[in-house]
């Protein structure tokens, strides 16, 4: 957990805490290369958001740096959060 999702977590109400989590792990990242993650493992946040931004990353799989599109998973949100 980074340093943000730290606070974030010490800051707010626990049942938020854990929304934000499950949230943030259900909004994938994914690289041209087909490599994908999700917001939290990347360690950022991303909670009652819309739209499919895209991001300009290094990709630890392939090691270019391209843009990488991010999209909601309902399937990743329906997961329990790991701890």
């Amino acid at each position: 957990m980074r340093a943000f999702q730290k606070v974030l977590a010490t800051v707010l109400p626990r049942r938020w805490a854990k929304s934000i989590e499950a949230t943030s792990r259900a909004w994938i990242v994914r690289c041209p290369c087909g490599f994908a993650r999700s917001i939290w493992e990347w360690g950022g946040v991303r909670w009652m958001a819309a739209g499919q931004p895209r991001r300009y990353l290094k990709c630890p799989q392939c090691g270019q740096c391209s843009w990488h599109t991010v999209a909601y998973d309902p399937s990743a949100a329906a997961s329990p959060v790991k701890k």
